[in-house]
């Protein structure tokens, strides 16, 4: 019988080994494939080549299995680095964004990544950099919005009657 192949079998392996990452359960699952085979004979070094794991995940994974046996190899807690803002401080931040920048003494009208790193350093004395500030947005619910530019020197009544939006009040020429 001729043995079957795989087309494209490099990126295959990518694509297979990333849909095994993506959930829970396919990690799960992915980790007793693992100790079944150390539990046919095949070698943690042998096993993580096959599956595409480091030797000591695998071993790892054996070392756990036989401490606590299934439960061992179930999705563990990832808790991440600890915040550095705490419930009352992610209040405060949460307040302030509901004002103005300009309310803290900081020279600006909106909120943006910078402006809250700014602002959390001096209210709070929390040093955040502004990739991390912007993921706070999102996480307290707010939205970045960037103001519309405004050509310098332009009579605004003109370029009101060509904006996209009308105004509120302004009734339709339809």
């Amino acid at each position: 019988m001729k043995a079957l192949t795989i087309s494209d079998k490099e990126n295959m392996i990518l694509a297979i080994q990333d849909e095994i990452r993506r959930n829970d359960a396919s990690r799960y699952d992915h980790r007793l494939h693992g100790v079944l085979l150390v539990a046919h004979g095949v070698t943690c070094p042998q096993v993580a080549q096959l599956l595409g794991d480091s030797h000591h995940t695998v071993v790892n994974w054996v070392q756990r299995f036989e401490a606590e046996g299934l439960a061992g190899l179930a999705e563990g807690q990832r808790t991440g680095r600890p915040s550095r803002l705490n419930d009352k401080q992610l209040a405060a931040v949460a307040a302030a964004l509901r004002t103005t920048p300009e309310t803290f003494g900081l020279n600006t009208q909106m909120w943006d990544g910078p402006t809250l790193s700014e602002f959390l350093n001096r209210e709070l004395g929390v040093k955040l950099k502004v990739r991390q500030c912007q993921r706070l947005f999102r996480q307290l619910g707010f939205r970045l919005r960037k103001p519309r530019p405004q050509v310098a020197q332009a009579d605004p009544l003109l370029q009101a009657t060509h904006k996209k939006t009308p105004r509120p009040g302004a009734k339709s020429g339809h």
